[in-house]
């Protein structure tokens, strides 16, 4: 065998123990007389010890000879460490050894394998396979199969049924691009990779399976930034005869579950948030509730005095920042400047300060007297020492603007603790969005979400103002996860599909056979998906996911370390009869 233990669980205990190791060489010291060898596997690191006079000759040179990341082998007996090391589990001891096999040698790493290493993280994601020896990367994937693991079990013991649906599926629109796989055996065809598996999900409902469950890949061909990555992961869900509350309450106590398992946090609010509300107060649909700074709009006690820039306004927002009158005009400026950036697109801020003597002071004092500004503060809730910042212009880019200078704010201020979480429902979302580009309605969600039974009466004379039955769960300023009460009656559905612009006969050939389907008995239901990335991510504190996946792809959506996609040879491309255009 090529060990009798791991190098991260030998202590005192072990003393005057014989015993075989195996790993990787994470660093060796050579003193002449005597060498250290620290050996590294998934579980921690033992110091190794080769002494010229206790140690077989052949094996004190071979030792001598050891570079970084050597995979070898090691047997010995456990001794007391002289000098203890109290940062290391296995500090207290230290291996005698005397046999050494070498099982591999390795040339000199581009990186250190360390927890803070010299490598950048271009050269990091070429070389992933060395970059996930390193704590931070292995210790995030371990922690990525927790998770996992906990949320299996939670929903086996809920009674639901792990079922896998298929990769290679039919083209259907849901909103971002289809990765699309050729046929060889149908030239000319094409097979879709699945967005999610929504069709699937709901067809095992129609078959009876009641509750479904999967861990799955999702695929989506859309741009790229820190959150997201062409495949990603999914806890899919589907419950069939159940409403929206019955969903709520599982998914509620499965994110329960995992903040006591996982943090050990107990979450007593859960708080539900009607998505007009969030707009309105927060200025997006997935808010961080971890702090206020709560939208205050102005219209009323900032317009019809001389300030144009207010009075053209269709509104004037803003927000207080708590201890924000202690800013410098560095800083005010610098604000100023982030929220110009091209990917805010705001033209100019204003800002009013509370003084710690009561008085207000604004950038533009010239038009606003104290009387008005104390309205500003009364709207905004602000206090004494606070700054207000104000922003004015189109109703929904304003808020758009004002939500991320909110963020940058409460990151600033170090508001947005990555070991305190806030989740919450935001439920009541519009059911439809009207494109005035292409002159129709999109679903908002997708178009098996079921309207507001109370909004059905709508359909015909105010689509636009009909409401879904659909829920997103929201956790620290990120959706983690979304769903809906689904359509089940064929009739509806199909009414949907005219409403979203499909002629009859496209409706029939993208999704006759889940219309076919509902003509043998779909029950009601609904369901879920969690995005597993990102929910690992913020339960790891961190926001971005790329760590927390094994093999990620760049922000251009390439594989350096395979260098994916690639060319392919025109033979098979002729098997696939597949022309391409130069």
């Amino acid at each position: 065998m090529y060990r009798s233990h791991n190098c991260g669980e030998l202590n005192a205990a072990h003393i005057n123990t014989e015993v075989t190791l195996a790993g990787w060489v994470q660093k060796s010291r050579d003193k002449g007389f005597m060498v250290w060898v620290d050996l590294r596997d998934r579980y921690g690191i033992t110091q190794l010890i080769f002494d010229e006079n206790r140690t077989d000759k052949a094996v004190f040179e071979l030792a001598k000879t050891l570079g970084r990341e050597f995979v070898i082998q090691v047997k010995g007996t456990v001794i007391e460490r002289e000098s203890k090391n109290p940062n290391m589990q296995t500090g207290d001891i230290e291996i005698l050894v005397s046999e050494l096999s070498v099982l591999n040698s390795a040339i000199t790493p581009p990186f250190t394998i360390e927890d803070e290493t010299d490598g950048g993280e271009d050269i990091r994601m070429k070389y992933r396979y060395l970059d996930i020896r390193r704590n931070p990367v292995k210790n995030s994937l371990l922690f990525r199969h927790k998770v996992a693991m906990e949320v299996r079990n939670f929903l086996s013991n809920q009674g639901f049924c792990e079922v896998e649906t298929p990769y290679l599926i039919k083209s259907t629109p849901e909103g971002a691009r289809d990765f699309i796989v050729p046929s060889r055996m149908s030239p000319g065809q094409f097979y879709a990779l699945p967005q999610s598996p929504q069709t699937f999900k709901q067809l095992l409902m129609v078959g009876g399976m009641d509750k479904y469950f999967q861990i799955v890949k999702c695929f989506r061909d859309e741009d790229l930034r820190a959150d997201r990555q062409p495949e990603f992961t999914q806890i899919d869900c589907e419950m069939a005869f159940v409403e929206q509350e019955d969903i709520l309450n599982i998914f509620e106590s499965l994110t329960r579950h995992l903040l006591k398992e996982i943090k050990g946090i107990e979450v007593d609010k859960f708080p539900r948030m009607t998505y007009e509300h969030a707009m309105k107060t927060y200025g997006n649909d997935k808010p961080d509730i971890r702090f206020g700074m709560e939208f205050g709009e102005l219209n009323a006690v900032a317009q019809h005095k001389d300030f144009g820039v207010f009075n053209s306004s269709e509104l004037v927002v803003g927000i207080a920042v708590p201890g924000g009158a202690a800013y410098t005009r560095k800083e005010i400026d610098a604000l100023i400047d982030w929220v110009k950036r091209p990917q805010v697109g705001v033209s100019g801020m204003v800002y009013c300060k509370l003084e710690a003597d009561g008085s207000l002071k604004s950038s533009v004092d010239k038009f606003y007297d104290q009387e008005d500004l104390k309205k500003w503060a009364e709207v905004t809730g602000a206090k004494q020492g606070d700054i207000i910042f104000v922003l004015s212009g189109p109703a929904h880019k304003t808020r758009t603007q004002l939500s991320a200078l909110r963020m940058e704010v409460a990151t600033r201020l170090g508001l947005r603790k990555p070991d305190e979480f806030a989740p919450l429902w935001v439920v009541d979302f519009p059911l439809l969005e009207f494109d005035e580009e292409s002159g129709r309605y999109h679903a908002m969600h997708h178009p098996f979400t079921s309207p507001k039974p109370e909004d059905l009466h709508l359909i015909t004379t105010d689509p636009g103002n009909i409401r879904a039955n659909a829920y997103d769960m929201v956790l620290n300023g990120n959706e983690i996860g979304g769903g809906s009460i689904r359509i089940h009656d064929k009739d509806l559905q199909a009414r949907m599909f005219e409403l979203l612009g499909f002629s009859a006969e496209e409706a029939e050939n993208q999704f006759g056979f889940l219309m076919n389907a509902f003509q043998y008995g779909a029950p009601p239901h609904g369901g879920l998906a969690f995005g597993l990335d990102r929910l690992v991510a913020i339960l790891g504190g961190q926001e971005t996911i790329r760590d927390f996946i094994a093999f990620p792809k760049n922000n251009s959506g390439r594989d350096v370390m395979i260098d994916a996609p690639s060319v392919i040879d025109n033979k098979q491309l002729d098997e696939l009869a597949i022309k391409l255009n130069q």
